[in-house]
């Protein structure tokens, strides 16, 4: 990370924690769509998501060159079956929230039938409509090498 991007970045982000409620709530949809992945119900999942956002990973091919991949939710529901069903586990989020817009950051393992098949970090944001917080977009990194195993 450049110093100016690390400036711009410290001065986008609220410094200070939002409020345990506002957190609480900001989590309460990348909870849901966690446990969605784990049952394989692209339902679920679509139910805390704006359909038309995009997930977008960016990892390395097998040749070592970068590939980034986007989709909108509704393919990505395509994925998300029982047989598909997969473990995301994040921790330490990060949370910035301003107004009805909010952004979380969290190194993620990735599990599916319980041994780990990649890591990184996500970055989710959200919009609070009526009252009610959607994942808009997740971006993330993908890595297959140097994953924690517990």
């Amino acid at each position: 990370m450049t110093i100016f991007s690390a400036l711009l970045l410290a001065s986008a982000v609220p410094a200070a924690e939002p409020a345990p409620a506002d957190r609480a709530a900001v989590m309460a949809p990348l909870n849901a769509l966690f446990a969605a992945f784990e049952a394989g119900d692209s339902a679920a999942m679509l139910a805390q998501v704006y359909p038309d956002g995009r997930v977008t990973a960016s990892g390395l091919r097998g040749d070592g060159a970068s590939n980034v991949r986007q989709m909108s939710w509704t393919q990505f529901a395509g994925r998300v079956t029982p047989q598909g069903a997969f473990q995301e586990r994040i921790s330490g989020p990060r949370v910035a929230v301003d107004g009805d817009i909010a952004m979380v950051w969290a190194p993620f393992v990735v599990r599916a039938g319980g041994r780990v098949v990649n890591c990184g970090y996500d970055h989710f944001d959200l919009v609070r409509e009526n009252g009610n917080w959607k994942v808009m977009n997740l971006t993330f990194s993908s890595h297959t090498s140097g994953c924690p195993t517990q």
